[in-house]
């Protein structure tokens, strides 16, 4: 192959001349588009059917879901319990069993926070620079020490692979051009309204990766990026879907697909179709879960002067949060601590109210499940 061939390939968009003149194909990406933005406005208007209470809840089941996914797809666990009691006490969402947050906790938490809830304020390099300090408060990445709430002044490299067989996946923008390109994008991000948010979204994702401006932590930064301006699209703070979540299940595609388009001459219509469908998918997995909280709310709704012990009223909610495996009287009492003998009158009970009926498919052991309502 020739050489000169070989090093086209391997050219960085950012070596192109103007590269953040992005271009994309109208026609390959405009049905996706227009489902994602069907989707949304569907989402976000059965929501709005639902009391505060439940939007509450919600919200901040996804918040806490976007800070743990993102956290994860970068290598790192955090705390649930955590997560959510952090984002709780923010909100002034009274949940119960609430617990501390440790300070790497508290700072992810910040960062999600004020990228969804100052979502109509500008993107600024102070403001950056303090999601980065958040991201990591004792100025550590692991054992290693970064230039912290700073653009980085070293060059950067993604590799893999052991000590001398690494493999070089990306090479950055150079040190001493960071603040060039980050000026411009900030500008370009708080200027520029020309653009659908959905799609200003997904560019600014990838631009943003590009530039890879932190020591660490861009990963994460870029999502948030992301979700600031999906909220300006949905015009609320609630967030009823998690990007992050999504990206998860993705991953592999997800570093695909910018390792292939980081090598275009500024033709990003691969990545915005991906970003799309990834977007999509997030929100049918939303969609979903809202049908059941739906169902939830409504047979609340109907039963709500319907005399039930709260041994009932407990399993009921986990029949509609997601029941794993059949309902037996053994698993009744099992869930509600309590005996053999009272798990079947709870069930007996709620068979002749008509909330719970026997399945129809016969065996050796009897199953339960919600009467139609």
């Amino acid at each position: 192959m020739p050489q000169a061939y070989l090093q086209t390939v391997a050219k960085y968009i950012y070596e192109y001349e103007n590269w953040t003149n992005f271009t994309w194909q109208d026609t390959a990406i405009n049905a996706i588009f227009g489902e994602v933005r069907n989707l949304q406005g569907k989402i976000i208007g059965q929501m709005n059917t639902l009391g505060f209470a439940t939007k509450a809840e919600t919200s901040l089941t996804t918040l806490t879901l976007d800070v743990i996914k993102s956290s994860e797809i970068e290598g790192e666990n955090l705390d649930y319990q955590q997560v959510r009691s952090s984002i709780a006490r923010r909100l002034g969402v009274k949940v119960a069993g609430l617990v501390p947050s440790d300070r790497n906790v508290e700072g992810i938490v910040d960062l999600m926070l004020d990228a969804t809830q100052n979502y109509q304020k500008p993107l600024t390099e102070e403001r950056l620079f303090g999601w980065h300090s958040a991201l990591f408060p004792a100025g550590f990445s692991g054992m290693h020490r970064i230039e912290l709430g700073r653009y980085r002044s070293g060059e950067m490299q993604i590799v893999s692979g052991a000590m001398g067989k690494e493999r070089v996946h990306y090479e950055a923008v150079a040190a001493r051009k960071v603040k060039e390109e980050m000026d411009k994008f900030l500008n370009w991000f708080n200027d520029d309204l020309k653009i659908d948010p959905v799609l200003k979204a997904a560019i600014a994702h990838f631009w943003f990766i590009i530039i890879h401006p932190f020591d660490d932590g861009n990963g994460r930064m870029a999502r948030a990026i992301s979700d600031l301006m999906l909220t300006r699209a949905d015009g609320s703070p609630a967030r009823f879907y998690s990007m992050s979540s999504q990206i998860l299940v993705e991953r592999k595609q997800y570093y695909e697909i910018l390792q292939k388009v980081q090598h275009s001459s500024g033709n990003i219509t691969d990545w915005l179709d991906w970003f799309l469908h990834c977007l999509k998918n997030a929100l049918l997995a939303t969609e979903d879960t809202l049908q059941n909280l739906l169902r939830k709310t409504e047979f609340w709704k109907i039963h709500e002067n319907t005399e039930l012990n709260e041994r009932q009223r407990l399993v009921l909610n986990k029949l509609f949060d997601g029941f794993d495996g059949k309902l037996k009287s053994s698993k009744w009492a099992k869930i509600a601590k309590c005996s053999p003998d009272t798990a079947l009158r709870d069930i007996k009970d709620l068979i002749e109210k008509g909330i719970l009926r026997q399945e129809q498919q016969g065996g050796r052991s009897t199953n339960y499940e919600l009467a139609d309502f």
